[in-house]
Formats: C-alpha cells, structure tokens, sequence
C-alpha cells in the first residue's frame, strides 16, 4: 500500500511542527511544500530540525505548482485563523480533488460565524469526493470536544465552565500579532475599542460547538471580554519580545446563555512564559450536573504540540470521512498514530 501522501501549506511554527511529527511516522509521506517569499525555492530541510537523510527532498514552491489535481491524499492547512480568510485556499484544495485539515480557529465550527461560507464548502467538498476539517487544541478539543465528551456521563447538565490557563510561547507571529503580544497597554486598550485585535479566536465556535451537541439553543450571540496581561518583568519567546510594563498576554472571557439564563463560561487567559511571573498553567472543566464533574489537568496541555498533533492525527479520519464539511463532532475521537498510518485508511 502507497504512503499517505501530505502537503503543508505554510511552514511557520505550526507547520514545520506537523512537517517534523509526520517524519517520524511510519506509513505518511510529505509530497509537498507550499510557502511564500524567501522560502520558495529552497528545501524543506533547510527550515526543520530533521535532517534529511536518505529521504526525498521536498523543494518549497508557490500553491499552484504544489497542490495539483489529486497531489496529495490531504493538506494541512497552517495559515489563517478566520474562515473567511482561509476559504479561498480551502476551496482551491478541494477543487484539486484533496482532503483538507485546516488549523484555522473558526474553522473548528466554521457554521458558528460563517454559515454561507460552510455551505459553500461542504457542497464543493461533496462535489470533488472530499473532506474539510478543521481543528486545534482550542478550539477543538480543550474547550469544547472535550466538555461535550465529558456531558456523556450526565442525566442533566445545568451550567458548564471551561478554563484554560495556557502559555502562548509555541505559537507563531500571526497568533502573538492577533494576542497584542508586546504591544504597550494603551495600544491594547484602542485595538480592544476599535476591535482590531483578535484575541483568542474560537469561543463562538466552542459554545456553539458545545450546545449544538447537547441540544441547547443559544438565545443571543456569545458575548466576549478582552483584558490586556501586562508583564512585570521583561520577556522573551521564539516570536515575540515583551518589555516590562508591555502586554504579554490576553485574559478572554465568553458566555453563552441559552433562554436568557448563562449556561456556559469561558475563561481563557494565555501569555508568553507564564512561569516567569510564578502563573501555573491547566486546563478545566466544570459541570454542573446529575452528576456535578470536575476535571483538572496541570499544567496545561501544550497549546503548540497540542494542536500540532491534533491535526496530525485526525488525517485518517478525514480521509476515512464522506464526502463534506465535517467538525470534531462528526468524527472518531481523535487518538495518537503510534503504529502504520497506512493501517488506519479505509481502502
């Protein structure tokens, strides 16, 4: 049986983490590379920690000389966090007859926010005989997957908290520049006001994803909150560089409330080196149920590795898939690849 073929599209942080993961598996093959500026040209090895070895080189190259018809069993998608930036590269993809795994936050529940361009993805999808997933660790899992596995084990559930206290150190320019990492308080303050910072993108995404499962409906869009985390000391991460008395952080906050009654928090807040300020990162959920359960993981589970191997991982399934748009929700729980991911595709 031929190796699962992959393409990256997009070799910052995220996507040279899933170019380095899927080397070490057994069964998956990089057959492509598509990146931009100085990086075209140039060899996959030349931006990893890998060595190339006695492998094939993989030679970086523009999208259209890359993702070409049935190139690749799927693409990893490592740009974007917005569905409405990322659709023309999705659509692209699928029209070429390829799967799609994007790492696009909105993507996660791409319906919550953008319900035209869902279905204008799912109907390309079905028409090409493919799949589109996207996923994380947050959204994805953390957050949301994992609060409604959780919900399986209830007779009722009568309010739900999720907290994540994480450490944005793994992420990459895109996400630090969204988070106003090492931006000055006052900047933050106006980005908030004239909402050009992003912050975490995904809580409507979750909420929905969380009440769509369970069968609530929300009575009024998720509201959010943005608070800047303004470092007492200087600090320093592989993309961002922040000055004592600077933003190292944002602190979100979602809620979603359902016949006019808050039913579900989100508490988010995530910096660079936490640990530099003495801040304990993890991961929480809170139900209030028959019964009331409550999960705790410390620290956190890392946000970069995290959603690295998430995406990595769910390839079998979404080549497995129908045809379509599908979320965390329409597939097997994810798992790690630890044998052949050969042995995992339905032939």
């Amino acid at each position: 049986m031929e190796n699962v073929k992959v393409i990256i599209y997009g070799l910052g942080a995220m996507g040279k983490g899933m170019a380095e993961m899927l080397l070490k598996k057994k069964g998956a093959e990089i057959v492509g590379v598509v990146g931009r500026g100085k990086m075209l040209g140039t060899s996959m090895y030349d931006h990893l920690s890998v060595e190339k070895e006695d492998r094939k080189d993989v030679i970086i190259g523009t999208y259209e000389d890359v993702i070409t018809e049935k190139a690749a069993d799927v693409v990893l998608l490592c740009t974007d966090s917005f569905t409405k930036n990322a659709f023309e590269k999705i659509k692209y993809c699928l029209e070429k007859k390829i799967n799609v795994v994007s790492s696009a936050e909105e993507m996660a529940y791409p319906k919550a926010q953008e319900p035209e361009l869902t279905k204008e993805m799912h109907k390309i999808a079905k028409e090409n005989g493919v799949t589109v997933l996207g996923t994380g660790i947050n959204p994805g899992l953390m957050m949301d997957l994992l609060v409604v596995a959780l919900t399986g084990a209830c007779e009722e559930v009568d309010h739900i908290v999720a907290r994540r206290v994480n450490s944005l150190s793994p992420f990459g320019p895109a996400v630090m520049e969204e988070q106003g990492i090492g931006i000055t308080v006052d900047a933050f303050n106006k980005g908030v006001k004239e909402n050009t910072l992003a912050g975490h993108v995904g809580f409507v995404e979750s909420v929905n994803m969380i009440t769509d499962a369970i069968g609530w409906k929300l009575s009024d869009q998720v509201k959010q909150s943005m608070q800047p985390i303004v470092s007492n000391v200087y600090r320093k991460s592989p993309y961002a560089e922040v000055q004592a008395g600077d933003v190292a952080g944002c602190a979100m906050k979602g809620f979603g409330y359902v016949d006019g009654e808050l039913k579900i928090e989100m508490d988010h807040p995530q910096q660079i080196e936490p640990e530099l300020e003495g801040v304990h990162t993890g991961d929480y959920i809170i139900i209030k149920g028959t019964p009331d359960i409550n999960m705790a993981i410390n620290p956190e589970v890392p946000g970069g590795i995290g959603t690295i191997a998430m995406c990595v991982n769910m390839i079998p399934h979404v080549i497995n898939a129908r045809a379509g748009l599908k979320t965390m929700l329409d597939l097997p729980v994810p798992r790690a690849i630890m044998g052949d991911m050969r042995d995992l595709i339905e032939r």
